[in-house]
């Protein structure tokens, strides 16, 4: 049989990060006279961690590292995810489980699982699908070909989208916060939002001077970068760039500095 999950669902586990503090260490190796064995032997600093988020200089930050464990989240997540660089990922093997077989699952939106549509089939005869059917037609013809002995790294190329994946995945805090910034914005797609959202919050609980202010670039930056891509919602709510920059020029009564005048100095 199919396993079906709906998007949202996703399990993220926090499984390493948070209690001793590595930034404010790495802080203090930067800046400090002090001999290294004085510097890790320090009480941690709290107002360290929050000059180096006021500041923007986020190097120290990558000293912390945070490992998740990930299920319940599809191919078409997974996708966007590794286009994170600075990150680390074990992916489970999508071959040979159970006796050669694996577990038929798939993570899709409800809306998707339910709509049905007209079809027309290599023979000429029209039948009607829903996503569900669709799934469970590719289950079915997954699982012949594996009792017709075609080897997995073979069928999966036509395995859907929406395939579940599991991971362990590894950030230190500077990537985190820069992905959250990126992945909790309303104009992320949904399923990754979601997986973003509940890494955040783990994060913030584990680490809570690591992250704070942590969360979408409008809540980091106090503006949306997006400008006119702006998510419909908040539109009228939350400031774009230009319009933070026009307020700034008006409040200051002088245009930002051109590249040509700080050359000039």
């Amino acid at each position: 049989m199919i396993k079906e999950q709906y998007t949202g669902q996703g399990k993220v586990l926090l499984l390493a990060g948070g209690g001793h503090i590595y930034t404010d260490i790495a802080a203090r190796f930067v800046r400090s006279e002090r001999s290294l064995e004085e510097i890790v032997a320090s009480p941690y600093s709290k107002k360290i961690v929050e000059n180096i988020l006021s500041s923007g200089h986020g190097a120290a930050l990558e000293f912390d590292f945070f490992l998740f464990g990930v299920e319940g989240y599809s191919r078409v997540t997974e996708t966007q995810l590794v286009r994170k660089r600075l990150a680390s990922y074990l992916i489970k093997s999508g071959r040979a489980e159970l006796g050669g077989k694996r577990v038929f699952s798939v993570v899709y939106p409800k809306s998707v699982a339910d709509f049905a549509a007209d079809v027309t089939l290599p023979d000429g005869h029209t039948t009607r699908l829903t996503g569900h059917d669709l799934a469970e037609i590719s289950r079915q013809w997954y699982d012949a070909g594996l009792d017709a002995g075609l080897p997995e790294q073979d069928l999966r190329y036509l395995k859907p989208q929406a395939t579940e994946f599991k991971a362990i995945i590894g950030m230190n805090a500077h990537a985190l916060r820069d992905w959250f910034a990126i992945r909790c914005c309303r104009n992320a797609q949904a399923e990754i939002r979601d997986l973003a959202l509940k890494m955040l919050r783990l994060c913030r609980k584990a680490a809570p001077d690591l992250f704070a202010g942590a969360g979408p670039s409008c809540v980091q930056l106090g503006y949306c970068p997006e400008n006119r891509l702006q998510h419909p919602s908040c539109r009228g709510r939350v400031l774009t760039k230009d319009e933070a920059l026009q307020l700034l020029k008006q409040a200051r009564g002088t245009s930002p500095l051109h590249l040509e005048e700080l050359e000039e100095e």
